[in-house]
């Protein structure tokens, strides 16, 4: 790796000469380009690392060039990741065996996003904490960590390789079965403060991936987080650090997602009859040119609301390009009638190679169209989209068949960084009420709040429409598998959303009419390589044609 002196030190440390937080949650420092020339680097909390591109020598970039006006840390190529971490960390010494880093920003550092600048992977972290047993998982000021050389990432001179997560037997069965296999790993006992569900850790497994994200419903990083701890508690553990195989896991029964509830219990009788629905429910059959089908495909945010922000992306955009491509080759390839609930006026229904920056504009596309510009509660322009879903599914159903209509919302979440690839959320019929209307000054003026406004379903309506979705969703996460497109590794379906400790499920599918209604987050903005593909155009258009697949792998006999 070669030393660093002293003396050099002290003068990168004068070439970054100007360090301002340009705003909350954000450092930028002002540098000077070898062979002259003054630029950027900024330090974005959740976003990493970003280096002004005017300026930055052709030798700092990767094979991609420059796509904007910053370019992201891991897009620089070698040189230009190790000449960024000397101009952002001047007093960090690289040593022939080691980095040390000396924490200059708490407030904007992380674990995460030292794993992310220094072994290459943000998911390295558990690893760097190891290298590290004395430094709190906080960063404080001063503090001092050390990144060995056979952590430390290949491109920056180390030994330091991508973490691959560890096959597991469940990985390859269906959704119904691997949710048995995961509850046939449980053992449900008690000790002096209760009754618990046991789990073993096994090789490679992780507490919060493993553990947290699958037998509870919490997959959002804060809930993630405080369950772990409360489970590591519950379990005499004080480190979840260092948490060996065979570990014995115990998990409060009050924590557990329903199909992990004990026998006897109210929650699994429910549980098992609507997968006893599933496995009842009929295929319809549409042919492979999908003839005498309705699809209603709803880009999820848009306009004054970018929705989940993470790693130098933002949701609205990338779904709506997305769910564009969805749109163009479902009217190119099939005999579908589809529609959208929402359009960027100045982009029409058409696709993008490059996003720059987040379009300002979006409307609803009721009658007449809702602007989601801030001058209207964004709670309306949510409902907005169902309400004109029912309509046009109502509309259909009075000379089509009611069985062939779909709806598909398609989001980006920002969940616990460990959370990797696509996850479909169903609409779980606990969560569905017997009767809903927009009233007071949710029912705005559209024409299609006459019809589409108020829903009412009977218990046999609510379990249908969770098992149809539930069918579909398996149908087009088997599709996205086959075509090597990344899907969440537990528990992919989900009929609740938890925020916090509240559970619920999404207004777009829970009061939708649609015989089949899902919400589809394609990536965790969190992950950095889901938020890469994200960004990727060629994987936009790939996961696009996935989604025609399922369909049509799910309307085939």
């Amino acid at each position: 790796m070669g030393e660093l002196t002293a003396a050099l030190g002290v003068l990168l440390a004068a070439t970054a000469a100007q360090v301002a937080m340009a705003e909350p949650g954000t450092a930028q420092l002002e540098v000077r380009f070898p062979g002259g020339g003054q630029g950027h680097l900024r330090l974005e909390f959740k976003k990493g690392l970003l280096v002004e591109a005017r300026g930055l020598p052709r030798r700092f970039l990767g094979a991609e060039g420059p796509s904007g006006a910053w370019v992201n840390y891991l897009d620089l190529s070698p040189a230009g990741k190790r000449w960024a971490l000397e101009m952002l960390f001047p007093q960090d010494v690289w040593d022939r065996g080691e980095v040390r880093h000396r924490v200059r920003w708490p407030e904007l550092e992380s674990v995460w996003l030292l794993a992310t600048l220094f072994l290459g992977h943000g998911q390295n972290y558990d690893r760097l904490q190891a290298a590290n047993p004395g430094n709190p998982e906080k960063l404080r000021k001063g503090d001092v960590w050390r990144i060995p050389r056979s952590l430390l990432a290949a491109d920056l001179g180390g030994e330091g390789q991508a973490r691959a997560r560890v096959p597991q037997p469940e990985d390859s069965l269906d959704d119904d079965a691997k949710v048995e296999a995961y509850r046939g790993l449980l053992a449900f006992e008690e000790d002096r403060e209760g009754k618990f569900a046991g789990y073993r850790l096994r090789k490679g497994e992780a507490l919060y991936s493993s553990v947290v994200m699958r037998y509870t419903d919490q997959v959002e990083p804060k809930g993630v987080t405080e369950v772990a701890l409360q489970i590591a508690r519950r379990s005499g553990i004080d480190d979840v650090r260092s948490i060996q195989p065979g570990q014995l896991i115990k998990i409060p029964l009050s924590l557990l997602a329903t199909p992990f509830q004990p026998e006897g219990s109210e929650a699994l009788a429910e549980e098992r009859a609507m997968r006893a629905e599933v496995k009842r429910t009929a295929r319809v059959e549409a042919g492979p040119r999908l003839a005498g089908l309705r699809i209603v495909l709803d880009a999820g945010h848009g306009g004054i609301d970018r929705g989940a922000m993470a790693n130098g992306i933002w949701e609205s955009d990338f779904v709506y390009d997305l769910t564009m491509r969805v749109r163009r080759k479902l009217q190119d390839e099939t005999e579908a009638v589809v529609s959208s609930t929402i359009r960027y006026p100045g982009l029409g229904f058409n696709v993008r190679q490059r996003i720059a920056a987040p379009t300002g504009a979006a409307e609803i596309l009721t009658t007449p169209p809702f602007p989601n510009d801030g001058e209207n509660p964004n709670a309306i322009s949510v409902h907005l989209r169902w309400v004109l879903a029912n309509d046009l599914f109502t509309l259909f159903a009075r000379h089509g068949d009611a069985r062939k209509t779909l709806f598909i919302s398609f989001h980006a979440d920002s969940l616990h960084p460990l959370a990797r690839g696509s996850m479909v959320y169903v609409p779980g019929s606990a969560g569905v009420p017997s009767t809903f209307a927009l009233r007071g000054g949710m029912a705005v003026r559209v024409k299609e709040m006459a019809v589409g406004g108020h829903v009412a379903f009977s218990a046999r309506e609510r379990l249908q429409g969770e098992a149809h979705s539930r069918v579909f969703a398996e149908t087009l996460l088997n599709t996205l598998e086959a075509d090597k497109l990344p899907v969440h590794g537990n528990r992919p379906i989900r009929n609740i959303i938890m925020r916090g400790r509240k559970g619920w499920v999404p207004a777009v599918i829970r009061y939708s009419t649609a015989a089949a209604k899902v919400l589809v987050e394609v990536a965790n903005l969190n992950n950095e390589e889901d938020a890469d593909n994200l960004r990727d155009p060629a994987f936009r258009e790939r996961y696009a044609e996935a989604v025609v697949k399922g369909i049509r792998a799910y309307y085939r006999k």
